[in-house]
C-alpha cells in the first residue's frame, strides 16, 4: 500500500474514538503491552515526559517540546487527536513522521498484530515509541489520550510527569465528579517519579497527594514555585511577568500561544522545567525556556489552540470543548473591546450543554455548524437548546467553512469571531 491507502486502512479497519466514540476504547494495558513486546519494548529505551489533564495537556506538551528543542535536544512529541494529518500525532523537532515510516511500520507488523486486534490509538502509540527509538531521540514528550490510568500511553516510566487541569469532561468514561476524574488522571503517577500539578484545587489536590504518597513520588504544585504577576496581550504574543519564588526574581516571557488559560499552563511548564533540572541528567536554561515559549507554534507546528485565523475582524479558533474551556473563553470576551461577537459553534453529542450554554453571552450572535462525524450533535437540536438558553441563533450550517464564509461577509472589522466547541469541527476548517 502507498501512504494514502495505509492511512485509510488504519482508519477503516481499526476501532477509532474519533469515528466510533467510546465503543472504540479498549481499557487496560494488555493490548499495548502485547504490541510493544512484538516491537522489542522500545519505550523502555527512551527518556520520556508524561502529560495528562482535562484541559491544557496539549498546549503544555507543545510548550515543553519547544523548550527542549531550544535547548538542543532531539525531541519527540506524541499528541492526539490530529487535526489535518494523522502524521501530526508523531513529530521529532516539529517535523511529522515521514509517510514512508508509517507505511513500513504497518506493512512490517500488521500480520503480527492480527491476534491482538488493536485499536487505532494503540497502533499509533506503538508506532510512536518504535519511531522515536529508531530515530534515537534524546527525549520525548508523551501526551495522554484519554484519562490516564488505563490510557495506552501509561505503559511508560517517565523521568517526570505533569498533570495540568481537572475538569468535567468525558464523564461517561472517567466519572462524573472531579474526584473520580482526578483518580483516573493520577494513574500516571509512578513510583519515585516526580509529578507536577499545574492547577491547585482542594478536592483534586488530596487525590494527587494520596496517590503520590502511596508511590513515594515527589509531588510539586506549581503555585508554590511560580506566580503570574502581569499579563499583557498583543496580536500574536502574550507577555507574562512571572515571579520565581525559589530564586526571588522575575521572568519576562513572551508566549506565542494566546488564550487566558495559558497563564495556568505556563506555571506547570515552568515548574516541570525546574524539577527536570533538579532531578534528572537533563539541563534546561532560562534562555531556552524563554526562546522555546516564544516560538511554540513555529518549532512544533501546533494548530487549533487559540489560533488566530484573521485580524480584522479578529477571528480565533480553539479546540476547547468543555465547561472549563468556555469559562476561560468568557473571561477573554469580557476583557475584549470589540463590536459584535459572532460565535460559530458545534458540539459532540456527549458534551455538557447544560453547563456550557449558561456561560455564553446573551448579546452575541450564534451560528451552529455540524461536522463530518456521527458524534456531531444534530444542528436543529442544538438550535433548540440555544434558543431555550436565550441565545440568538442567526443560522445553522452543515459545514464549518460555509458558516465561516457567511459570518466573515457579515462581520465588521472591529467585531470578534470565535470558532469552537469541538476538535473535529475546528479540524475541518480550510484555513488551518
Amino acid at each position: 500500500m502507498n501512504y494514502a491507502e495505509t492511512e485509510a486502512f488504519l482508519f477503516s479497519q481499526l476501532p477509532a474514538f474519533q469515528r466510533d466514540g467510546k465503543t472504540a476504547l479498549k481499557p487496560g494495558l494488555k493490548n499495548i503491552e502485547a504490541l510493544l513486546q512484538i516491537l522489542g519494548n522500545p519505550h523502555k529505551d527512551l527518556k520520556l515526559i508524561h502529560i495528562a489533564g482535562t484541559n491544557g495537556k496539549g498546549s503544555s506538551s507543545h510548550m515543553i517540546a519547544s523548550i527542549l528543542q531550544s535547548e538542543g535536544y532531539k525531541t519527540g512529541l506524541y499528541t492526539s487527536p490530529h487535526l489535518k494529518s494523522f502524521r501530526e500525532r508523531i513529530k521529532i523537532n516539529g517535523t511529522m513522521i515521514p509517510e514512508e515510516s508509517v507505511v513500513n511500520f504497518v506493512s512490517t507488523y500488521w500480520q503480527l498484530f492480527q491476534d491482538i486486534k488493536p485499536s487505532f490509538f494503540e497502533i499509533t502509540v506503538a508506532l510512536a515509541f518504535d519511531f522515536f527509538k529508531k530515530e534515537q531521540v534524546d527525549i520525548a514528550v508523551i501526551e495522554v489520550g484519554l484519562g490516564g490510568r488505563l490510557d495506552s500511553t501509561n505503559v511508560i516510566t517517565p523521568i517526570a510527569s505533569l498533570i495540568t487541569n481537572i475538569g468535567l469532561d468525558h464523564t461517561d468514561i472517567l466519572g462524573n465528579t472531579l474526584e473520580a476524574i482526578a483518580k483516573e488522571k493520577a494513574g500516571i503517577i509512578k513510583k519515585n517519579i516526580p509529578v507536577v500539578i499545574s492547577e491547585y484545587d482542594d478536592i483534586t489536590a488530596e487525590v494527587f497527594k494520596t496517590k503520590a504518597e502511596e508511590l513515594e513520588a515527589p509531588i510539586f504544585f506549581a503555585k508554590d514555585y511560580f506566580k503570574v504577576e502581569k499579563v499583557t496581550r498583543k496580536e500574536t504574543l502574550t507577555n507574562y511577568i512571572v515571579d520565581d519564588s525559589s530564586k526571588n526574581n522575575r521572568l519576562e516571557i513572551a508566549l506565542d500561544l494566546n488564550g487566558s488559560y495559558q497563564s495556568k499552563n505556563i506555571l506547570g511548564v515552568l515548574t516541570l522545567c525546574k524539577i527536570i533540572n533538579e532531578t534528572t541528567p537533563f539541563s534546561i536554561s532560562v534562555n531556552s525556556i524563554i526562546a522555546g515559549l516564544s516560538k511554540v507554534i513555529k518549532l512544533t507546528g501546533l494548530k487549533g489552540r487559540w489560533q488566530t485565523l484573521h485580524q480584522k475582524p479578529l477571528t480565533i479558533c480553539d479546540t476547547g470543548h468543555n465547561v472549563h474551556a468556555f469559562t476561560e473563553l468568557m473571561q477573554f470576551i469580557k476583557e475584549l473591546k470589540a463590536g459584535e461577537i459572532h460565535m460559530i459553534l458545534g458540539f459532540s453529542k456527549d458534551k455538557d450543554l447544560k453547563g456550557i450554554l449558561p456561560l455564553l453571552p446573551t448579546d452575541a450572535l450564534y451560528y451552529i455548524s455540524g461536522y463530518n462525524s456521527f458524534r456531531s450533535s444534530d444542528s436543529e437540536h442544538l438550535k433548540t437548546e440555544f434558543v431555550n438558553a436565550n441565545l440568538k441563533v442567526v443560522n445553522i450550517f452543515n459545514n464549518i467553512n460555509e458558516a465561516f464564509k457567511s459570518v466573515l461577509s457579515r462581520a465588521k472589522k472591529n467585531d470578534f469571531i470565535f470558532i469552537g466547541g469541538s476538535t473535529y469541527l475546528v479540524a475541518e476548517l480550510n484555513q488551518l
